[in-house]
């Protein structure tokens, strides 16, 4: 018998299509060498091109899932998708609270890529307030990284990223990894700050084509990397690096958005002599 492989426990909702949500998390995961463990907070009605209904789960279930298996098995990395619920993010927060040294990823989804909306400013609020200070990163999309960050006073069209990144981190959470696929660049920019600013920045080939579960991708890969044991640093990079090559690699299976290809490393010969760039400054 050989020891067991890190171990990551992500909450997030099923995505019957396979690209986004829990199957995205448990493809990456397991993709990356990690052992996915997974606990439902909601079930939609979703293909390739948008959602049509989400069954949010009782935050009971939530509670008695997450509570069932980590006393069970030892996790090494904690993943957040979406949540669905004030009373879902108040049952997380108290349990991710019993372990304050695990590394937690916060992935903020606040809407499909259609633009199906999956959180309210009640329930924005209060990731604000219970999950940002026990996050060890939060990765939204610019998008999300203006909402979040948005008062009642501020004119969106002119709120930065920076600006953004600075609120995001005021909650208290260690660094905000801000994704630029929705930035009008030639190149994908992801930023990564922390409290004295930017930490690192890495542009990528942008790629043809819309796709389905990218951002779920790149938070597991993120949180994978962590459970291996790889600073924050070389875990951001890592996981950009993995999830453009799913993006790369990926596939048109149904009518709408292309799905990642968590298992690109399966068919390709050489697969570290491609690369989208991933420059760094």
């Amino acid at each position: 018998m050989s020891l067991p492989p890190p171990i990551v426990l992500s909450f997030a909702a099923s995505d019957p299509s396979g690209g986004a949500g829990i199957q995205a998390d448990i493809l990456t995961l397991a993709g990356m060498g990690c052992h996915p463990l997974t606990v439902l907070t909601a079930v939609t009605v979703q293909d390739t091109t948008g959602v049509e209904d989400i069954f949010v789960m009782d935050a009971e279930w939530v509670t008695d899932q997450a509570r069932t298996v980590l006393q069970d098995m030892p996790v090494q990395a904690f993943k957040i998708g979406m949540l669905g619920s004030v009373e879902i993010i108040s049952a997380i927060a108290e349990i991710i609270s019993d372990y304050p040294d695990i590394p937690l990823v916060l992935d903020p989804v606040l809407a499909s890529g259609r633009g199906d909306t999956f959180a309210n400013e009640e329930v924005i609020a209060a990731m604000r307030e219970m999950l940002f200070p026990q996050a060890t990163i939060v990765t939204p999309n610019s998008m999300e990284a203006r909402r979040i960050a948005l008062d009642d006073e501020d004119d969106p069209e002119i709120l930065d990223l920076k600006q953004s990144a600075d609120r995001l981190l005021q909650w208290g959470c260690g660094y905000v990894l801000i994704k630029g696929a929705h930035e009008n660049t030639p190149e994908v920019v992801n930023i990564l700050y922390d409290a004295n600013g930017v930490v690192r920045s890495d542009a990528w080939q942008r790629l043809p084509g819309s796709f389905h579960g990218s951002g779920c991708t790149l938070s597991s890969a993120i949180a994978a990397s962590l459970a291996h044991g790889m600073s924050i640093m070389d875990s951001v990079y890592e996981a950009q690096d993995f999830t453009w090559h799913t993006l790369k690699a990926g596939f048109r299976p149904g009518m709408g958005q292309y799905i990642p290809d968590r298992f690109f490393w399966t068919e390709s010969e050489n697969p570290e002599e491609e690369t989208g760039g991933g420059t760094s400054s």
